[in-house]
């Protein structure tokens, strides 16, 4: 079984790694659908959290290939960019998109989540 994620402590602070993110996005062709802070969501229930964004990315393309092989691969889109803070430092993680393909092995997409997989690993770094 593949790793579930790809994890990078960021040198930037919290806003600076996820502008940075978000700015990596067109340069692989993705589109950034949503930047959900869930710290501000928790903290709307009285819940208190470390900084927590989850940046939403997709590919048109690529999504379109792999919802025509198997729609079911929909709960796992938009593909997610989670940048955090722990305990003072900054990471910035993302799943690995290979799990797509053991989580569906009959929908036959290892070739899209492999390049799927080398975009979102770009970006974290990016967000590094």
């Amino acid at each position: 079984m593949v790793e579930l994620d790809y994890t990078i402590k960021s040198d930037r602070s919290f806003d600076e790694a996820v502008d940075a993110v978000v700015a990596a996005a067109p340069e692989y062709g993705f589109g950034v659908q949503h930047v959900h802070d869930l710290q501000a969501a928790l903290a709307k229930q009285g819940l208190q959290r470390e900084p927590l964004k989850l940046i939403g990315l997709c590919n048109a393309r690529h999504a379109h290939a792999v919802l025509n092989r198997d729609i079911r691969v929909a709960l796992m889109l938009p593909c997610p960019v989670a940048v955090y803070e722990q305990d003072g430092e900054v990471y910035v993680s993302t799943m690995h998109a290979s799990m797509m393909s053991e989580m569906f092995p009959e929908a036959h997409i290892d070739d899209v989540a492999a390049e799927v997989e080398d975009a979102l690993v770009a970006m974290v770094d990016a967000g590094g």
